[in-house]
């Protein structure tokens, strides 16, 4: 594991070391968070639209269309980076025994059935 010990300015900046900064590919922007009292930092990707399609067909099948339906596709697309870090965490609680789970054949039912 790569690891550096950085200064903190007295404006409260850092500057990321270069292998850091290649190695986890930032270009222009990095976003910040707090996790389990850690403070991460990592580089800023743009949606490549992976949920694009599924999103338009099921407001497509719901009729809306024009301005309506460029409107619902952004608020919807917008929900889904917070949907996924939601169930990221229940996973890493689940992983930790922190958090109740559910298997495969829980949601989907088994073969037999």
């Amino acid at each position: 594991m790569l690891k550096k010990r950085i200064s903190v300015s007295q404006k409260r900046q850092i500057t990321i070391p270069i292998e850091f900064y290649n190695e986890v590919g930032i270009e222009k922007e990095v976003e910040c968070y707090i996790r389990n009292n850690t403070i991460v930092i990592r580089p800023v990707r743009e949606s490549g639209g992976e949920f694009d399609e599924q999103i338009l067909a099921d407001l497509i099948s719901l009729g809306l269309s024009g301005e309506e339906l460029l409107t619902k596709f952004k608020e919807t697309r917008k929900k889904i980076r917070p949907a996924v870090e939601g169930l990221i965490t229940e996973a890493e609680l689940a992983a930790k025994g922190q958090n109740n789970y559910s298997t495969y054949d829980d949601v989907f039912g088994t073969e037999e059935n």
